[in-house]
């Protein structure tokens, strides 16, 4: 599978440099919006009801006007630390088994990071001015995002295309985030608190928060449309990784044959992609791959439950009350 030659976005600043570089319409768009204090920059606007920074918005109205879906596209949308990586990798994996074999020494997901063979929209595609030639790319194209659902561009909500989404139970992200984000804070800005950053957190302000907002976008649109959503929990996807990796590869409309199956292919692609493997390769301890960030901060426990370790019995019931609050209703729970 093809990819667009896409140059490496410059290290995003996190001082007076945030609106370096933008357009002037962002920078115009972003000077009427409400804006909160970062969790890695001195800022995050509120741009189409979610939290953003300057160089992410000014990628995504770039996005909104330029991309055009086909049919055939499959759109890979998370919050933030929800298991990007891992989904980025089993798509790839599946989509691509007929021209690479899973089994194949030189497979790309042992030599190349995930992130560079399924590109962001908003960080690779159309970030740093950029207009790439999409058009070129063979089908199935894949792309990723952290793009609300009701953000995405008009084509991709009027076409066939197909959007898989998976979310992580929210004490996890928080943590997972908390963790990720004061690693790539510069030396100059201590790491932010875990009471300050949970705090923020409760009250939506986070990349491409509230998180509430962002999975009942996708999940209402999975329950009226599930041709068109695939709605994931990565709690389920850790439990049983090889039956959601068949009903992934059904949704995607290239099931596995009775064959593939007696051959244990469907093992072999949970393996190839399996958190442990994926972390272990060179690749992925060194180099970079997304906003010139460290390959390796992508990878830390991956695992289910790790907030019993950071929040105290308070913080648990504050978040699971707002969880209980924002979600419940609408049928959507986390184990």
């Amino acid at each position: 599978m093809g990819s667009p030659q896409i140059t490496e976005n410059p290290t995003i600043a996190v001082d007076e440099d945030e609106e370096n570089g933008i357009s002037a319409e962002c920078k115009e768009l972003i000077h009427g919006c409400r804006k909160e204090k970062g969790w890695r920059t001195s800022f995050l606007y509120e741009f189409q009801g979610f939290w953003c920074q300057p160089k992410e918005i000014d990628a995504i109205l770039s996005f909104q006007k330029q991309y055009l879906a086909r049919d055939s596209d499959v759109i890979l949308a998370t919050i933030p630390k929800s298991g990007t990586t891992w989904i980025k990798s089993l798509t790839f994996a599946i989509l691509n088994r007929n021209n690479v074999p899973v089994s194949d020494g030189n497979h790309p997901l042992l030599a190349s990071n995930p992130h560079d063979l399924v590109h962001f929209f908003e960080y690779k595609l159309y970030a740093n001015n950029q207009n790439p030639n999409l058009s070129i790319l063979p089908k199935p194209r894949i792309f990723a995002t952290h793009i609300p659902f009701g953000s995405l561009s008009e084509s991709i909500k009027s076409s066939d295309c197909r959007i898989v989404y998976v979310c992580r139970n929210p004490l996890d992200t928080f943590i997972s985030s908390w963790h990720y984000i004061n690693q790539l804070r510069r030396e100059s800005r201590p790491p932010i608190p875990l009471e300050e950053a949970f705090d923020m957190y409760c009250k939506g302000v986070i990349g491409y928060g509230p998180f509430w907002e962002h999975m009942l976008g996708y999940w209402k649109e999975s329950q009226e449309r599930p041709n068109k959503v695939l709605f994931m929990k990565y709690e389920d996807m850790k439990e049983d990784a090889m039956s959601h990796v068949k009903m992934l590869a059904n949704f995607l409309g290239l099931p596995f044959s009775v064959e593939e199956e007696k051959q244990g292919l469907i093992e072999e692609i949970v393996n190839l992609c399996s958190f442990k493997k994926l972390k272990d390769l060179e690749v992925n301890q060194n180099g970079k791959s997304i906003k010139n960030f460290d390959n390796k901060h992508l990878f830390r426990k991956g695992e289910v439950g790790d907030w019993v370790n950071y929040l105290s019995p308070s913080m648990v019931h504050q978040l699971s009350k707002i969880m209980d609050e924002k979600l419940g209703d609408f049928g959507l729970k986390f184990k």
